[in-house]
């Protein structure tokens, strides 16, 4: 949209006048109106606002449309097409409810206009049935269903007696707004409507030199403009307006985040000694990468630096984090100090026990603690650690015990630290001497589009590892689906073994379930034992094992003894069998596509080439993308794309509320500006003091105060 195109209720998007960019942000009035409870309503209406978190008429103006409807034209019935979205002025002729086998509420209403007749359906809103009896015009708006003729899927609906086609132009551009039993989204928009008039007592968070150099609307015009729109036009700039305030707040709590623990911790300082980390590398039978080599620079600068290191390294499926990883750990070793590495699962940190036993020739005492370290190993290794005698120490939620007592933790290396929470991984960082903070190296082996990064990594430094060793071999990618395929695939599996190299089938559940209708691990591997790999040993393995009968299991496949290991997506990381060849997924549309880059990742890391088959819907985006791309970044921006910033970052776990406004990956460009503003105005004003950024500072301690008293504390 060009300037000459912006609305008339957008024209303060043109450039301030020079009294105007020297002041600050609009300062809120003296008694706001907009702190007023809610006019008076049910107490069911308001006990489903409460839900909502809407409890003022401030909460009520700032509670935004998730959508907006097109009504400008309402359809006849005999008008619609499959698929059309559309609105329809119709008479309820009769309506019943009813539940589906897996206890979905359906209600179902026969509709007519003076053109046609129709089935309109409802999904879990049984309540429709009372509130459109027989007789009853109403205003449905929906989508025609693209499967079964005639029938119309209603997304909102209104009881509209009288209501004509007129009318309905008349609402237009209608927003559909997060709503809950209780009360409807037409409720909530007409409570907007009665506190509209306070609109324009919004704050301006924006200082007014940095709104006009982005050409941005205020922000009581752009909350206007969502609520009540005139076209889609005006709706987007409006809605990139707002985006602009959430992101610049979340790039203001990350990047001052990292500051304020810049600012305010130390750590020990671990400056190259020459006596383990530099003689292991040389040492070792292969090259780094250059990636690896840049990652080690970046953090050799991060542990001399005496400002606790908080890094993000990302790599590749197989690009060599742990070679990275225990460089770190070395140079805290070679500085009289200990380091440790906690995995998410006891699997996952028995392999790197065994990985990094290896790496280290013997050389450097190493231990393993978990649930399930036997009493009297468990005693000696917290002795040693607590001693100092142990400088090196693996383990799983086991090592942030109270039990367990570092002499001087100087690094802690945690592994796909995503499926830890906050409290465990301040626990871990908590293990060090007082007053010293330790660096801590975060490993991921999902690659992550930039976009996401910021997101949910915004206050780390970042290493990638894009590159692979030398030597690793191609893998093809395949989905299958239908009996013929499948048995052409498990020949296939079989010529593999014949020739001497190994099988993973893996499996989403454990056991059967009658919801997820997934091929269950235990009951694929006993047909597989008796049926597909009847001549061949096959192995076992999954979460609800005892830790001895995983490690039987794992042993037994990694020697070569057993031909085929079944398993659960236990093994998506950090297992390392260089004979595996050939990987296959039961229900591979029910894992995401990093868990599926993941386990694709388990074979072809030997002389051979790797086989990986997704048996599932051939036409599903994510399996499609997974058999066309290798590349795990690329991949990892087809996810973001497909599932939505949403679901792929799940905020919610993560102690952060989700994006309200903002939309990702679309708003990525919004993301990169408003993080490098953050910046900006955190190099001048660090503790967001001055004036002009008074009300930028009171949103920021708003949307993250209980998080920035524990970051105080």
């Amino acid at each position: 949209m060009s300037a000459a195109d912006v609305p008339l209720r957008f024209a303060s998007v043109q450039p301030l006048d020079r009294r105007q960019l020297t002041a600050g942000s609009r300062t809120a009035p003296r008694a706001s109106r907009l702190a007023a409870p809610l006019p008076r309503t049910s107490r069911r209406t308001s006990a489903a606002l409460e839900t909502l978190g809407i409890a003022s008429l401030g909460d009520l103006l700032e509670h935004l449309p998730f959508r907006h409807e097109d009504r400008r034209e309402a359809r006849p019935i005999a008008a619609l097409a499959p698929g059309d979205e559309a609105t329809v002025i119709a008479d309820i002729r009769r309506i019943a409810r009813r539940r589906t086998r897996g206890r979905v509420s359906v209600v179902e209403a026969t509709v007519t206009d003076d053109g046609g007749t129709m089935k309109a359906v409802w999904f879990n809103q049984p309540w429709v049935v009372d509130r459109l009896p027989p007789g009853t015009r109403a205003v449905l708006h929906g989508r025609a269903d693209t499967r079964r003729r005639n029938s119309f899927v209603v997304s909102t609906y209104e009881a509209a007696p009288g209501v004509t086609a007129a009318d309905v132009r008349a609402e237009g551009l209608t927003p559909v707004y997060p709503a809950t039993e209780g009360v409807t989204s037409d409720r909530i928009r007409e409570l907007v409507k009665r506190a509209r008039p306070l609109e324009g007592e919004t704050v301006e968070p924006l200082p007014s030199l940095l709104r006009a150099s982005e050409r941005l609307p205020e922000r009581a015009a752009a909350l206007d403009a969502l609520h009540f729109p005139d076209d889609e036009d005006e709706t987007e700039l409006a809605r990139r307006r707002l985006a602009f305030d959430e992101l610049l707040v979340l790039g203001l709590e990350y990047v001052g985040r990292r500051r304020a623990r810049e600012e305010a911790l130390s750590a020990i300082e671990l400056d190259p000694t020459g006596e383990l980390a530099g003689p292991w590398l040389a040492s070792l039978p292969f090259r780094l990468t250059g990636d690896q080599d840049r990652a080690i620079a970046e953090i050799d600068a991060d542990l001399a630096s005496g400002r606790p290191m908080q890094r993000l390294l990302m790599g590749e499926v197989g690009s060599g984090k742990t070679v990275v990883a225990l460089h770190a750990m070395l140079r805290a070793l070679e500085n009289g100090r200990q380091a440790a590495l906690m995995a998410p699962t006891e699997t996952l940190a028995e392999q790197h026990m065994a990985t990094l036993d290896q790496l280290l020739g013997g050389h450097v005492p190493i231990a393993l603690l978990t649930g399930s370290t036997p009493t009297a190993r468990r005693r000696d290794v917290l002795a040693r650690l607590e001693s100092g005698e142990l400088g090196l120490v693996v383990g799983t939620h086991a090592l942030i015990e109270d039990t367990v007592e570092f002499r001087a933790l100087a690094l802690a290396v945690v592994d796909e630290q995503h499926r830890f929470g906050v409290r465990q991984r301040t626990a871990l960082e908590e293990k060090a001497p007082p007053g010293r903070s330790p660096h801590v190296l975060h490993l991921t082996a999902t690659p992550i589009p930039r976009t996401y990064r910021l997101m949910r990594y915004g206050d780390l430094d970042c290493s990638i590892l894009r590159d692979l060793p030398a030597g690793r071999q191609a893998i093809g990618t395949h989905v299958v689906d239908g009996a013929r395929a499948r048995r052409r695939v498990y020949e296939r599996a079989c010529e593999e073994i014949a020739a001497g190299r190994q099988v993973f089938v893996v499996c989403p559940l454990v056991e059967e379930s009658e919801v997820l209708q997934a091929r269950a691990a235990t009951a694929e591997a006993e047909r597989l034992a008796d049926d597909e790999f009847r001549a061949h040993r096959v192995e076992l393995i999954h979460g609800q094992m005892s830790a001895r009968r995983k490690a039987e299991a794992m042993r037994a496949f990694a020697s070569g003894e057993a031909d085929v290991l079944v398993a659960t997506s236990v093994i998506e990381v950090g297992i390392d069998v260089p004979n595996a060849t050939v990987m296959l997924v039961e229900s591979a549309e029910r894992y995401g596509v990093s868990q599926l880059h993941q386990l694709r990742g388990r074979v072809g890391r030997g002389r051979h080439p790797g086989l990986c088959i997704l048996f599932g819907d051939p036409d599903q985006p994510r399996l499609r993308a997974l058999a066309e791309e290798s590349d795990g970044f690329t991949l990892a921006e087809v996810d973001l794309a497909i599932r939505g910033a949403g679901e792929v970052l799940g905020t919610r776990q993560h102690g952060e509320r989700e994006l309200r406004v903002a939309r990702l990956p679309d708003d990525a460009d919004l993301l990169e500006r408003t993080h490098r503003i953050a910046e900006e105005i955190l190099s001048r004003d660090a503790h967001l003091e001055a004036p002009e950024h008074a009300l930028l500072g009171a949103a920021r301690a708003s949307r993250f105060a209980e998080r920035s008293g524990r970051i105080a504390a």
